[in-house]
């Protein structure tokens, strides 16, 4: 039996015990040694839609046909329940399918009762919602192998009503595809599982401890002369008010960003933790690191919460980029700038080129207002967390567009890229370090995964990824070569 891989574990006891068997499979019970059951599927690869035809008549409590025993030495286990003869349930290896368990939890071999799990395969799923084939005890849980009646989401609010009737909220139901061959498979486990990780250290303490430092990094980011000294830094503090104005554009483009994605969050009932900002010597900020606390409901509803912060934030940093090509110079000055500042951003550099026109000149400085720096520096940060990699931005969303298959191997694509870009570029480096650390994945299972979201929010999805292309490849055209007139 194919388990997903999206729900690693390891068994030191396995049994099966599926009360309907259709005709086309045979079941194999291999006693290794006491009290160690090996389960094999064997399919003679006929249609499953016409196997569960047949099933639907048979009586639920049926004995598994075409069923043998090779019997060692040890008890023999019950083909209907998967227990020992002597009433002993069989072990699973104690633990979890799902991210976030409690680890003092994992030891105390938490699993379905066999009674609940009779409930949950005869009464809670049904021939026209998911019809089980099979069922495999799982880290506490079970999982089951069947085929879906119907629309995804439709079977998953069913099925959720039945269980909720039957067996209350003890028990929380997971809709998923099995990677490995792209069928569907329900995962029921103990709610008590999915409780959320505890720290030892508080969360607002550790938040507030990297905020204070990324306050310091935004500072000095906008006071050059400091930059290129780190250690003279402590002797000419009253310097770092001079980066008070572009460390605020660049803090108001976070916030917003991180307000998006809690305002969305709590529309749709999904609760975010304490965001926890990244300091960057080279930028100032790497943005926010802030984690899902409950289980997400479906691929939508992630999408609309990932693609919150990102969109607004490129929104307002376009504006403010925008008006910093139009608006003089405050001071009349303004900042010094070489052209091929410009050639780092398809996307600045194509702004640049539109409104200033034949004054952008290669190897020409040119005098621009400080807003336009400000500006950018916030799209970069929009832009690097919305690469498809890993738990960003950019990777929530590419799961909740394509699913779980397709967005792990354009992360691993992406990760690969950002791995040669480190090559060239220290913020690259920087910034590839931190995801493989802190936000490689994978993303936690939501509750169903099947079901695809709508067109107008995979629109939004794209337009996020493509901005965030926009803002890191470089503008490949030259600038006028020709004087101003």
């Amino acid at each position: 039996m194919n388990l997903p891989a999206i729900l690693p574990c390891c068994f030191n006891r396995l049994h099966c015990s599926p009360s309907i068997t259709p005709p086309t499979h045979f079941l194999r019970f291999v006693i290794r040694k006491k009290g160690s059951v090996v389960c094999r599927l064997s399919d003679n690869n006929k249609d499953d839609d016409s196997v569960q035809d047949n099933n639907s008549h048979q009586d639920n409590d049926q004995p598994l046909e075409n069923t043998s025993l090779e019997n060692n030495d040890g008890p023999q286990p019950d083909q209907q329940t998967g227990l020992e003869q002597d009433g002993t349930d069989v072990q699973v290896a104690s633990g979890s399918p799902l991210p976030g368990v409690k680890p003092q939890q994992l030891n105390e071999s938490i699993r379905i009762p066999k009674e609940t799990v009779e409930i949950l395969r005869n009464q809670v799923f049904s021939f026209d919602t998911f019809f089980v084939t099979s069922q495999e005890p799982y880290e506490g849980g079970v999982l089951f192998n069947g085929n879906l009646r119907g629309q995804a989401a439709k079977t998953y609010e069913k099925v959720s009503k039945r269980m909720q009737e039957k067996l209350g909220d003890d028990y929380k139901l997971f809709l998923l595809i099995n990677p490995e061959d792209d069928k569907p498979v329900a995962v029921v486990v103990p709610r008590m599982t999915l409780q959320p990780e505890t720290t030892a250290v508080p969360e607002w303490f550790a938040a507030g401890a990297f905020g204070l430092v990324t306050v310091f990094t935004l500072l000095l980011r906008n006071v050059p002369a400091l930059q290129s000294n780190l250690l003279s830094v402590f002797d000419n503090l009253d310097l770092l008010k001079d980066g008070l104005p572009g460390a605020l554009i660049t803090a108001f483009l976070l916030g917003v960003h991180e307000v998006s994605h809690h305002l969305v969050a709590t529309e749709v009932g999904i609760k975010l933790g304490i965001p926890y900002f990244v300091p960057s010597w080279q930028i100032g900020c790497f943005g926010a690191i802030t984690r899902i606390l409950n289980v997400v409901p479906n691929r939508e509803d992630l999408l609309k919460v990932a693609a919150a912060g990102p969109l607004a934030g490129f929104s307002v940093g376009f504006i403010l980029l925008l008006s910093g090509f139009i608006l003089p110079p405050s001071d009349g000055i303004g900042i010094i700038v070489d052209p091929s500042v410009f050639h780092e951003s398809f996307l600045a550099g194509g702004i640049a080129k539109l409104l200033l026109g034949d004054v952008l000149q290669e190897g020409s400085p040119i005098s621009v207002n400080p807003l336009v720096i400000w500006a950018w520096a916030g799209l970069v940060i929009n832009a690097i967390n919305s690469i498809p990699a890993g738990e960003l931005d950019g990777g929530r969303i590419a799961f909740a567009m394509w699913g779980r298959k397709a967005s792990a191997r354009l992360s691993a694509f992406s990760i690969g890229l950002l791995g040669i870009s480190s090559l060239f570029n220290d913020v690259a480096f920087y910034w590839l370090v931190l995801i493989f650390f802190l936000q490689r994945g994978p993303i936690a299972p939501l509750s169903e995964e099947l079901t695809h979201p709508q067109n107008k929010y995979m629109a939004l999805g794209v337009v996020v990824l493509f901005l965030g292309l926009l803002v890191c490849l470089p503008y490949p055209f030259p600038f006028s070569n020709q004087p101003a007139l």
